[in-house]
C-alpha cells in the first residue's frame, strides 16, 4: 500500500500541458499610444505617493490621511480584495490532493446467553465468554484529479489576477478618496474666500448708500442713486446665503469622505485659511511613466490576464479527466493492535464529455469573448489615463494664465474703484460711475479666488491623473 501511495504521489507529479493562450502583457502600440506621443512636460521625478505635503496645509494633509483609514468605500475595496485573496486560495487548494480521514468504535454485547457454563474444582459455576465484543477501525481516503491539460492551473492563474486586480482597484478607490477630500478642501477655502469677499463689498455698499442718502438730502442728486445705491446692496447680500449653502456643502461632503456625520468638521475649518496654492510646476512624465503609475490602468491590465487564463479553464473541459483514488483501512478488536494490519486500494478513473449540445465549446468562445472585452477595456483605460493627464495639464495652464491675468485686473479695478469712491464724494462724478467700478471690483476679486481655486483643484487633478497617492512600487495585498 505504501507503494502505491507514492505512485498517487508521483503522477501527481507528471508534466501536464496546458491547452489555453499564454498570457503577454501588450506593447504602447498595441494599446494604441503613438511612438512619438509624450506628454507637454519633462520627465517626472517627484515623488507623488504624498503629493498632498507640497500644499504644505497641516489641516489638508490631516483630513486626506484621515480619509485614507476612515473612508467607508476604501473599508468596501478592502473587504472586496480580502475577499479575492480567500478565493485565490480556494482555487489553489484545487492543485492538491483531497485527504479525509475516518475512525470508528463499536461493541456488541449479548441479549441473553452466550456463554460457556463451567464447573471450577470448588464446586463454584461460571460463564465463560458471556461478555461483550469490542471493534475499532481507523480509514484514510485520497482523492486527486490530474490536471493534464492545465485547466485547474489556469483557474488559479485567473484568481492571482483576479486578486492583484482587486488590489488595484482598492488603490484606485483610495486615490479617488484623496483627491476627492483635498477638492473638497480647495473649495470649501474658496468659498470662505469668496464670503469674505462678499461682505467686505457689502462693506463698502454700505458706505455708497449712506453717501448717497446724504447727498440726496443735500439736494445735490437725485434719488435715482439712493436707488441704485441700495439694489447693489440687495444684490450682494442676496448672494451670500448661496455662498454660505455651497460652503457647507463642501464641509459635509469632507466630513462623510472621512468617514463622519456631515457637521463633524465644521469646528476644524471654521476658521478661514488661504487657498491652498501647491508647488508652481509639476513634471507629468512620459506615457510609461502614467501607465507604470495608474492603478486603474494596472488593474484593467490584470483582468485582461485572468480573463485570457479563463480561456485555458473552459478548453480544458473539452479534453479528458483523470481521477486518481486511494483509501486504506485497519481494523482490530482493540485500540493497541488497530495498525497491526494495514488494506489498501488505489482506483483510477477517466472521464470524457461526449455529447453536451455544444455546451463546453460556447464556454470556450465565451471566454474569448471575455477576454476581447478585456482587451478593450484595458486599452480605454490607457488611452483614458492619458486623456486626464492631458486635460490636468491644460486646465493647470489655463487656471495660472487667468490667476496671472485677473491679479492685474483686481489692482487695476482696486485702483478705479478708490478713485471713482474719492470723485463721487468730491460730486466730481455720478453714480452710475462709481456704481461701475464698483462692481468691476467685485467682479476682479471674485475671478481672483475662482482662478486660484481653479489652479488648486487642476493641480490636485494632474496628481490624480499621474497616479499619484499610493506606493506604485508595490501590489496591494489584503490586511491579514
Amino acid at each position: 500500500m505504501k507503494r502505491a501511495f507514492l505512485l498517487l504521489t508521483g503522477v501527481a507529479l507528471l508534466p501536464s500541458c496546458t491547452v489555453g493562450p499564454t498570457y503577454h502583457p501588450r506593447s504602447a502600440t498595441d494599446l494604441g499610444v503613438p511612438d512619438g506621443w509624450s506628454v507637454t512636460a519633462p520627465p517626472s521625478r517627484d515623488d507623488l505617493t504624498r503629493w498632498w505635503r507640497t500644499f504644505d496645509d497641516p489641516v489638508l494633509t490631516q483630513l486626506v490621511e484621515q480619509a485614507a483609514t476612515t473612508n467607508l468605500d476604501i473599508a468596501q475595496s478592502i473587504a472586496r480584495l480580502r475577499q479575492a485573496r480567500e478565493a485565490l486560495i480556494v482555487s489553489g487548494a484545487s492543485l492538491l490532493p483531497t485527504v479525509s480521514g475516518s475512525g470508528s468504535y463499536s461493541r456488541s454485547e449479548p441479549i441473553r446467553g452466550g456463554g460457556t457454563t463451567l464447573t471450577l474444582p470448588d464446586g463454584t459455576v461460571t460463564t465463560a465468554g458471556a461478555g461483550g465484543r469490542s471493534s475499532f477501525s481507523l480509514g484514510l481516503d485520497a482523492n486527486y484529479q490530474l490536471d493534464l491539460f492545465g485547466g485547474v492551473r489556469s483557474g488559479v492563474a485567473a484568481s492571482r489576477a483576479q486578486y492583484e486586480a482587486a488590489g488595484f482597484d482598492y488603490a484606485t478607490m483610495l486615490l479617488s478618496v484623496e483627491s476627492e477630500v483635498a477638492r473638497n478642501y480647495v473649495l470649501a477655502r474658496a468659498y470662505q474666500a469668496q464670503l469674505a469677499n462678499a461682505k467686505a463689498n457689502l462693506g463698502i455698499q454700505d458706505d455708497n448708500l449712506e453717501i448717497a442718502g446724504f447727498r440726496v438730502q443735500a439736494g445735490l442728486v437725485s434719488s435715482v442713486d439712493a436707488e441704485q445705491a441700495r439694489a447693489s446692496r440687495a444684490q450682494t447680500a442676496a448672494g451670500i446665503p448661496t455662498i454660505e449653502q455651497q460652503y457647507n456643502a463642501a464641509v459635509s461632503r469632507i466630513a462623510v469622505l472621512t468617514g463622519q456625520a456631515p457637521g463633524a468638521l465644521k469646528p476644524l475649518l471654521e476658521a478661514p485659511q488661504p487657498i491652498p496654492a501647491g508647488p508652481a510646476s509639476v513634471a507629468a512624465g512620459i506615457p510609461a511613466d502614467v501607465l507604470r503609475q495608474r492603478p486603474d490602468v494596472r488593474s484593467a491590465e490584470r483582468k485582461l490576464a485572468a480573463a485570457t487564463a479563463q480561456i485555458g479553464v473552459s478548453k480544458a473541459q473539452l479534453f479528458p479527466a483523470l481521477t486518481l483514488s486511494g483509501s486504506l483501512s485497519a481494523n482490530a478488536g482493540n485500540l493497541s493492535s488497530v495498525l497491526d494490519t494495514i488494506t489498501g486500494s488505489l482506483f483510477g478513473s477517466i472521464s470524457q464529455a461526449i455529447f453536451n449540445g455544444g455546451r463546453l465549446n460556447a464556454q470556450v468562445r465565451s471566454s474569448r469573448a471575455g477576454a476581447d472585452a478585456a482587451f478593450a477595456a484595458y486599452k480605454s483605460s490607457v488611452l483614458g489615463a492619458l486623456e486626464d493627464v492631458e486635460n490636468a495639464l491644460t486646465a493647470l495652464r489655463s487656471a495660472t494664465q487667468r490667476e496671472e491675468q485677473f491679479g492685474i485686473a483686481f489692482d487695476a479695478a482696486s485702483n478705479s474703484a478708490l478713485l471713482a469712491r474719492s470723485q463721487y464724494r468730491s460730486g466730481l462724478t455720478d453714480f452710475t460711475t462709481l456704481n461701475t467700478q464698483e462692481a468691476a471690483l467685485i467682479s476682479a476679486r471674485n475671478g481672483l479666488v475662482q482662478a486660484q481655486s481653479d489652479k488648486a483643484t487642476a493641480l490636485i487633478a494632474l496628481y490624480a491623473a499621474l497616479g499619484g497617492g499610493w506606493d506604485s512600487t508595490t501590489t496591494p495585498t489584503a490586511p491579514q
